[in-house]
C-alpha cells in the first residue's frame, strides 16, 4: 500500500474501525451500516450459536501444543489503519504469528477472511513481523481453512477498511439488497428488505402514511384512517 492509499484511509477526521465490521461489509453494507452506524441489534439462532462459540473459545487456557504457543482473546490495533478489535486465537509458530478466526456455520464465501486479514495487519505492525497466512476454523464443518493473506485480499481488505470508515463518518446506511442473503440475517425484521428494498411497495406505503397524515384529528364514524379503501396498498400497487 502506498502514501496515498494510506492517506485516503486516514485524514484529518480519525475513525477506528471495528474489525469486526469488515465481515459483516462483506456479506452487505447495509448490515454493517445497521449493527455499527445505527447501533442496532437483534439475536437469531446462527448468532446465538456463534456467540456461545466465541464464548467457549475465549474461555479457554492459553496453551502450548507440540512447542506452539496458543494465545486467545488477544486484543489487537492499528495506528497506522485505524483499526481495533481482538483476535480469538493467535499461535506463535517458529515462523511467525498465526491467526485462527472461528466461525460457528459452515464456510460459505471469503467474509470471514477479511477479518482475518485485519487481524494480520494488526499483528504486523504491533509485533514487527509478517503475517503471510492464518486460517478460519468453521464449527459445522469441524475443519479450518487455511487462508493466504495474499496481495489480492489485502487489497479487498484495505478497500472494505476505508468503506466502512466512510460509512462511519458520513452516518450513512446503505439500500436494502432483498436478495438470498436476507433469511439468513438476523436483522431481517429491523432491515424489512422486503419492504424498503422494493421502490414500488414503498412508494404505495409512503402514501398511505401521507394521506393518513391529512385526516382530521377525529374522523367521523365509519371513516378510514388508511387511504382511500381502508386497505393497505398490495405489492407492486
Amino acid at each position: 500500500m502506498d502514501a496515498e492509499d494510506e492517506e485516503e484511509l486516514l485524514d484529518d477526521e480519525v475513525v477506528d474501525v471495528p474489525i469486526s465490521a469488515i465481515e459483516h461489509y462483506s456479506y452487505c453494507p447495509r448490515q454493517c451500516a445497521l449493527i455499527h452506524v445505527e447501533q442496532t441489534y437483534d439475536e437469531n439462532v446462527f448468532t446465538i450459536r456463534g456467540t456461545l462459540a466465541h464464548e467457549r473459545v475465549d474461555s479457554g487456557e492459553d496453551s502450548i501444543r507440540a512447542g506452539v504457543k496458543a494465545e486467545r482473546g488477544i486484543p489487537l490495533w492499528s495506528e497506522r489503519l485505524g483499526l481495533r478489535g481482538r483476535a480469538d486465537v493467535v499461535e506463535f509458530r517458529p515462523d511467525g504469528p498465526y491467526p485462527v478466526e472461528y466461525k460457528v456455520g459452515h464456510r460459505r464465501g471469503p467474509h470471514a477472511d477479511l477479518q482475518l486479514c485485519a487481524q494480520a495487519l494488526c499483528l504486523e505492525e504491533m509485533l514487527g513481523t509478517a503475517v503471510p497466512r492464518g486460517a478460519v476454523f468453521y464449527h459445522a464443518d469441524r475443519r479450518r481453512f487455511e487462508v493466504e493473506l495474499d496481495a489480492g485480499l489485502r487489497r479487498t481488505t484495505m478497500n472494505a477498511i476505508g468503506a466502512i470508515r466512510r460509512m462511519l463518518r458520513e452516518q450513512s446506511v446503505p439500500a436494502a439488497p432483498n436478495d438470498a442473503r436476507c433469511p439468513r440475517c438476523s436483522l431481517i425484521n429491523v432491515c424489512l428488505p422486503s419492504i424498503v428494498g422494493e421502490k414500488a411497495r414503498m412508494r404505495g406505503i409512503q402514501g398511505v402514511l401521507f394521506q393518513a397524515s391529512r385526516l382530521p384529528d377525529n374522523p367521523g364514524a365509519g371513516e378510514y384512517a388508511l387511504g382511500d379503501a381502508g386497505e393497505w396498498p398490495e405489492d407492486g400497487e
